[in-house]
């Protein structure tokens, strides 16, 4: 695999979560290579993105002291004003503005206490094609969340979300037991929809410190890892665990097991940087303040292992020789799934489109 993953455009993409957006303080992020910056409407609250340089002399307009005024952006260097559309509706010593004084708007969604943006063709962005993730916001789930930037290709933050072997050896003693990489797993793939599933389940596993710790259980478990990847952003991981022998009732219903969401939003931020946008969700224990702070910190512990893994592998990657060859096993055919649909993803997003009359 090359280690530069094209970027789909036509796609949304997680920019933030919800608690990041705000009117206090302007947030500039940088998704596909473009740097936006992001507030909320006065009135309503509503997200807006806008292309996060001034046109005026190229000032990162979410730098202070830019500034809000109601609902418009006082770039910080020279106080051209855009409103929430991206046109400019001030300029310092003279009352004509200028045609070309305007920023890009970019389409924003926020959905499930994620904030989504369209980076392409603002006409093909299309709510309703966004995948969801309810337990984040959801009555009778708590959530700890957080996001790190990665120095890599947000193509091998796939690769490493999709192959959970990994565990065993990178996540050992937090969520990693030998029965990870000892499962065989089962791998369904729908190339229209762009969903990749990869399962693996565990009858009689060890029990890992991250969940012996939290849930209490003592001895051996069933262990369900069912992951549903949705190309390009949204990674979902339905976590089951419970001790060994309690089986779900005949309605499919599993009171006695501990269910656990564990979501990523993987955002390309430029060529070899992708944000690790991560989140962990319960049905369990949600009063339990402990249980909370030891999730938070464990599962900060393993997204930092990930972390610093890939960006070793960029910095490798991007100093082997040309034509090496990468070997392949029955692990990966989920993450050689993803890199099909995304390849394809990139590919139709290059397409011209046809404008219907």
């Amino acid at each position: 695999m090359p280690h530069m993953t094209a970027f789909a455009r036509n796609q949304w993409y997680v920019a933030a979560y919800s608690h990041e957006v705000g009117r206090e303080e302007l947030l500039g992020r940088t998704i596909l290579g473009e740097p936006l910056v992001f507030y909320r409407t006065e009135e309503d609250g509503t997200p807006v993105a806008l292309a996060d340089r001034c046109v005026h002399r190229r000032f990162p307009l979410h730098e202070k002291p830019s500034r809000l005024d109601g609902d418009r952006l006082v770039c910080g260097y020279h106080g051209f004003t855009y409103d929430t559309t991206g046109t400019c509706a001030y300029v310092p010593g003279q009352k004509r503005i200028p045609r070309t004084a305007r920023v890009a708007s970019y389409p924003v969604v926020e959905l499930d206490s994620l904030v989504w943006v369209w980076i392409g063709d603002p006409a093909l962005a299309d709510a309703d094609t966004i995948p969801r993730a309810r337990h984040l916001d959801s009555p009778g789930w708590t959530t700890v969340r957080g996001m790190e930037p990665i120095d890599a290709d947000y193509g091998l933050l796939v690769d490493n979300l999709l192959d959970l072997s990994h565990e065993t050896y990178l996540h050992g003693g937090y969520i990693g037991t030998p029965e990870v990489a000892e499962t065989p797993i089962t791998t369904e793939v729908d190339e229209g929809a762009g969903i990749v599933r990869v399962s693996r389940h565990m009858d009689d596993a060890e029990c890992p410190p991250f969940y012996a710790r939290s849930t209490g259980i003592e001895g051996r478990i069933t262990r369900w890892q069912d992951i549903e990847y949705h190309a390009p952003c949204l990674y979902l991981l339905h976590s089951r665990i419970a001790p060994v022998g309690v089986l779900p009732e005949a309605d499919g219903s599993d009171p006695n097991a501990f269910h656990t969401e564990i979501t990523y939003a993987i955002t390309p931020s430029a060529d070899g940087k992708v944000y690790d946008f991560w989140a962990v969700s319960r049905d369990w224990a949600t009063e339990d303040d402990e249980v909370t702070e030891f999730l938070r910190g464990n599962n900060h512990t393993v997204v930092m292992q990930d972390v610093d893994a890939l960006n070793l592998l960029q910095r490798t990657l991007g100093s082997e020789r040309a034509g090496y060859q990468e070997l392949s096993i029955n692990i990966d055919t989920g993450g050689l799934a993803a890199r099909r649909i995304l390849a394809r993803l990139v590919e139709e997003g290059d397409k011209p489109v046809e404008k219907v009359l």
